[in-house]
C-alpha cells in the first residue's frame, strides 16, 4: 500500500484496488502512523505507507516479517481486528450482503456469511432487550 492509496480528506483508502470508506478509528490510526512517519523519517522519498529505519533509506515496502513482529502479544490480532470491521459494517449497513462484498471485496459466500453472522447477532440484542 503506497501514500497515495490514502484519501485522508475524502475518509477513503484503497486497499488491492478496492476504495473503502475509513472509520473514525482507522482514520485516527492512518492520521497518527502519518504523524510519527513524518516525524521520524522527515526525508524518506520512500512512497509506502509503512515503513522501517531500513526502508525509509530505500524505495520498498516494510516486508511481512516486521509486519508479524510489530503486532505480535497484541489482544487484538490483525485477523480479530479484520473480523471486527466486517462484522461492524454489517451491522451498520442491515447485513446487507450486496454491500459488504463491495467494501471488502469478498465472494458472494463469504458476504452472506459475514451479513448472517450480523443478523444472528441483532437477533441476540433483541432478544435481551425485550426480556
Amino acid at each position: 500500500m503506497q501514500l497515495n492509496d490514502v484519501d485522508l480528506g475524502n475518509r477513503r483508502i484503497t486497499v488491492g484496488g478496492h476504495v473503502r470508506p475509513l472509520d473514525d478509528l482507522t482514520h485516527r490510526a492512518v492520521l497518527d502512523w502519518l504523524g510519527y512517519r513524518r516525524n521520524r523519517w522527515p526525508n524518506t522519498a520512500n512512497p509506502h505507507l509503512l515503513i522501517t529505519q531500513k526502508t525509509a533509506v530505500e524505495l520498498g515496502p516494510a516486508g511481512t516479517l516486521w509486519t508479524t513482529r510489530a503486532t505480535r502479544n497484541l489482544t487484538a490480532t490483525l485477523e480479530r481486528l479484520r473480523v471486527d470491521r466486517q462484522l461492524e459494517e454489517a451491522l451498520t449497513h442491515g447485513a446487507d450482503p450486496l454491500h459488504l462484498a463491495l467494501v471488502f471485496g469478498v465472494d458472494e459466500t463469504t458476504a452472506i456469511r459475514y451479513a448472517d453472522s450480523a443478523r444472528a447477532l441483532l437477533g441476540e440484542a433483541a432478544e435481551q432487550v425485550s426480556q
